[in-house]
Parts: C-alpha cells; sequence; structure tokens
C-alpha cells in the first residue's frame, strides 16, 4: 500500500510551504492539492490555483510525487493544459501525478457552462482522449464536439534523470461504467471517491461495487489486473479517516482488500470539512503507515 496526502491550496504560500515540506518528510509516498475555481466544500473560502501552486511545492519537496485532485475541462483545455502538465512534470522531475475527473457542479456553473452533467462526461472524455494524445504524440490535430487542435507540436523535451519515452501517468478519476471503461482504456492508474452515502457500511458498499466493475472491465479488455494502480480517497465517507489512529487503520485495510494500491487522506482541519488533530495524522505517520506498507 501506498499513502497519500492531500493538502487543501486555502492558505497563502507563506502558511502553505511548511505543510508541503513537512508532508515530504514525513514520508508520505504522494502529496495532492484540489484543482478547482471555487471548491463546494469551502465555497467562501479563499482560494488558490493548483498549477502553480504544485509547481511552488516541487521546489520544496524531493521525495513524494504531486498531482492534481483532480483537473478537469471545467477549468483547462487539453492544449493549454498539456504545456503546465508537462513544465510541471519537468519542474519535478518527472514526479507529477495528472489526476483528472469529470468535474463538479459549482465549477461548471461558474465558467458559464452548466452543463448537465451527461454532457459533462462527454466532454471529460473528448478531453481525456485529446490530452493523451497530447502527451504521447507530437503534431496532433483533432476535430470534436467540444475541442479542437491544429497540428500542436507538443515538444515536451526529455525530463532531467528519467529515460526516453518517460510519460505523466494519467490518474482517471471514474465512478460509473462508462468512465470506468475510459479508466481503463487510457488510464496508468483508477481513482475513486466512491459516491455520497448516510453511513460508513453504505459507502464501502459503493467502493465494493465501483471496484467489481473495474475487475469486469478489465477482463473484458483484456488488460492485465496489476497494471492498473487503484486509488482511493478515503475521506469521501462519512467518517474522515483521520479522526482516530483506529479510523484510520481500519479503512486503510478495507481498502487493502478491495485491492487498492494507493489511498489518500487530508491534513487535518481546525473546521470542517477533515476536521481533526495533528496528533492523530504523527501518530499515523510514525505507527500505522510503516507497518501497513
Amino acid at each position: 500500500m501506498r499513502f497519500g496526502l492531500a493538502i487543501l491550496p486555502e492558505h497563502a504560500w507563506s502558511v502553505a510551504e511548511p505543510m508541503w515540506r513537512e508532508a515530504d518528510a514525513m514520508g508520505f509516498d504522494h502529496l495532492w492539492t484540489f484543482d478547482h475555481i471555487t471548491w463546494g466544500g469551502l465555497p467562501e473560502s479563499p482560494w488558490f490555483a493548483a498549477v502553480p501552486t504544485l509547481a511552488a511545492a516541487a521546489a520544496v519537496t524531493s521525495n513524494a510525487r504531486l498531482g492534481t485532485f483532480v483537473s478537469s475541462p471545467n477549468n483547462h483545455h487539453p492544449v493549454q493544459f498539456m504545456r503546465e502538465v508537462l513544465a510541471l512534470d519537468d519542474i519535478s522531475g518527472g514526479r507529477f501525478l495528472l489526476g483528472i475527473g469529470t468535474g463538479g457542479d459549482l465549477d461548471s456553473r461558474i465558467t458559464g457552462d452548466d452543463l448537465p452533467l451527461k454532457e459533462r462526461v462527454a466532454r471529460f472524455h473528448e478531453f481525456t482522449d485529446l490530452l493523451d494524445r497530447l502527451l504521447r504524440e507530437d503534431r496532433v490535430s483533432a476535430d470534436g464536439r467540444f475541442y479542437s487542435a491544429r497540428d500542436v507540436q507538443t515538444r515536451p523535451g526529455p525530463v532531467r534523470g528519467l529515460p526516453e519515452g518517460h510519460r505523466v501517468p494519467l490518474v482517471i478519476a471514474a465512478n460509473g461504467p462508462r468512465s470506468i471503461r475510459l479508466a481503463v482504456r487510457r488510464g496508468d492508474a483508477w481513482m475513486t471517491y466512491g459516491g455520497s452515502a448516510d453511513t460508513d457500511a453504505e459507502w464501502w458498499a459503493l467502493v465494493a461495487g465501483h471496484c467489481r466493475v473495474v475487475e469486469e472491465t478489465l477482463e473484458a479488455s483484456g488488460r492485465a489486473p496489476g497494471s492498473l494502480d487503484r486509488y482511493l480517497n478515503l475521506d469521501s465517507a462519512p467518517t474522515f479517516s483521520l479522526s482516530s489512529v483506529d479510523a484510520f487503520e481500519d479503512a486503510v485495510g478495507r481498502a487493502a482488500d478491495l485491492g487498492f494500491t494507493d489511498v489518500i487522506t487530508h491534513w487535518p482541519r481546525a473546521t470542517e470539512p477533515y476536521r481533526g488533530n495533528r496528533s492523530v495524522l504523527d501518530a499515523v505517520v510514525a505507527d500505522v503507515i510503516p507497518r501497513l506498507r
């Protein structure tokens, strides 16, 4: 099992910088930040952009991978975003993880799209297909329903210290069968938040259902099950995973039983969401994570 920690981009960099340094020193395998215009969980909070935040984080960390949790078509065009992705990967020395998903309702309204969910899913699929091509090929052209590209010269160039052919891993967030098929077809990894539920038992049942769809889709596609990493956002469950050491250990055990390779928790906050005590995070880092790796 690998372990990730998400740090919300709600703080000025003078406050956020020591958090990123400390999280890297704690030994987390990957660190993440949210990529929204405004996040529905904290709609009145100060909020900073993910891409420059991760560029700054890359400069003050050295071990953990860094990822968007998650980027979407709501606030990115695949051609423009390709350039930012390549820059983040270079600045971080190949540590960047590209988490992408359909995107939420609030950002869609803010940008004036306000597309129904079915249309946002269709747009996300086109976004992913084009972005994947841009990260693999040079001189890309496309004429789609939502996006076009005209002989785009990607010219990514080598990333220092990495072998030729290195590509930024795509971590595709998906819950529905159609997007899970996309994750299996295009992704290096699949990510899920499970879904909305009133109880932990209901939430874990949702997660288990998504896992079954992933297994069936892998089998139908002929892709080896071990070739797709699987990330679980622990903190979409009703119980915050860092509410106690026991809660974290129980959640990680359940995730492992379902075949997840990676879990992600959140830096505890003084208020909801993700309200918790720093002492729990310290205890988990000192004892639980080393035992469960």
